[in-house]
């Protein structure tokens, strides 16, 4: 499974609600993510936060493609072999 590091994106986010004058609550961070992140993540990021400035390393699951992507890639795929393999026929044919 593939993850992604949104430590940066949080601290990012926590920064500008400090700079707001704003107490980071999940509800805000979680609005401000463009990346999904799960509750008990945000709320100990929060929590590290508030204590020490600090953002602990937090990685998510990154989304794998769309189905509909993979099946048109493979369907490509599949028109690409089926011609090589009409070649290959047709020369062994010949």
């Amino acid at each position: 499974m593939l993850t992604k590091d949104v430590s940066e994106e949080l601290k990012s986010v926590l920064e500008g609600l400090q700079a707001q004058g704003k107490e980071p609550t999940v509800a805000l961070v979680k609005a401000r993510m463009s990346t999904s992140v799960p509750m008990p993540a945000l709320i100990t990021t929060i929590k590290s936060w508030k204590s020490a400035n600090r953002v602990p390393k937090v990685e998510v699951a990154t989304q794998e493609e769309p189905t509909l992507d993979r099946v048109s890639q493979l369907e490509k795929q599949i028109l690409e072999l089926t011609a090589r393999v009409a070649t290959l026929e047709a020369k062994l044919t010949e």
